[in-house]
C-alpha cells in the first residue's frame, strides 16, 4: 500500500498544505520591527517569545500561532490585517448632514461630525442653558478643539474662564480640569474635535463619565 492511502490523514502533508495556503508574512514581520526600532531580542522579549523562534517567524522557517500574530500586532502598533498586509476599505470621507443623527445626553444634543474609527472624534454639538452635563469638570488625556457655531459659551480652563462669542475656538489640553456650559438663554451650539488616547474613553466625547 502506498505511503498515505491508509485511509488515515498524513500529519506532514496537511502541515505542508497548511504552510502554503498561508500567506508570506514573514518579509513584513521584519519590517514592522525595524520601523519600530526594535532588536530581534527586544521585540521576542515582549513578545514572550524566544529571539531564535522569532527568528524563524521572520525567515518563514515557521508561521505563527493566532496568539502570537496578536502579541505582534500589539507590539507594533498595527492589527493582525496589517500584518497580513491586508488592506482595510476607507471610510467615506463625506458625512452628509442628512444621516447625522442626532443623540441627547444628559440635554446635551450630539451629531457626528466626521468618520468613525478616526484618531480625531469630530462632532457638532448643542448645548443647553444651565443644568445637566454643564456641572461636569472633565479631566482625560487627549486634546480638544471646539469652535462656536451660535450663541455664548463659558470655557473653564483649570482656574481660568473664557467666554466664547460665535466664531471664536479654543484648543487645549484635556488633561486640564475643563467645563463647558452656555452662557445665554438660548444656549449654544458649537463644532467640536477630541483625541482620545485611552480606548477605554474611545466613546466618551461629552456624555456620561465612565469610571
Amino acid at each position: 500500500m502506498p505511503p498515505g492511502s491508509s485511509g488515515f490523514p498524513d500529519p506532514s502533508a496537511s502541515a505542508s498544505v497548511a504552510a502554503r495556503e498561508l500567506p508570506v508574512i514573514s518579509p513584513r514581520l521584519r519590517e514592522l520591527r525595524r520601523h519600530a526600532g526594535l532588536t530581534l531580542e527586544a521585540a521576542a522579549q515582549r513578545a514572550q517569545l524566544s529571539p531564535a523562534h522569532l527568528s524563524r517567524l521572520e525567515t518563514g522557517h515557521r508561521q505563527p500561532s493566532l496568539p502570537v500574530l496578536l502579541g505582534l500586532a500589539r507590539i507594533y502598533g498595527t492589527t493582525v490585517s496589517g500584518l497580513l498586509g491586508e488592506t482595510a476599505a476607507l471610510p467615506d470621507p463625506v458625512i452628509r448632514a442628512g444621516e447625522a443623527v442626532p443623540q441627547e445626553v444628559g440635554g446635551w444634543s450630539y451629531r457626528q461630525a466626521g468618520a468613525p474609527g478616526r484618531a480625531m472624534h469630530a462632532l457638532r454639538v448643542s448645548v443647553p442653558a444651565g443644568g445637566g452635563q454643564s456641572d461636569l469638570v472633565r479631566v482625560h488625556p487627549g486634546e480638544e478643539w471646539l469652535h462656536v457655531l451660535s450663541g455664548r459659551l463659558l470655557l473653564s480652563l483649570g482656574d481660568f474662564e473664557h467666554t466664547l462669542d460665535a466664531g471664536d475656538s479654543a484648543h487645549f489640553d484635556s488633561l486640564t480640569p475643563h467645563r463647558i456650559r452656555a452662557a445665554t438663554a438660548r444656549g449654544a451650539e458649537l463644532l467640536f474635535v477630541h483625541t482620545l488616547l485611552r480606548s477605554a474613553d474611545a466613546e466618551l466625547c461629552l456624555g456620561e463619565p465612565r469610571h
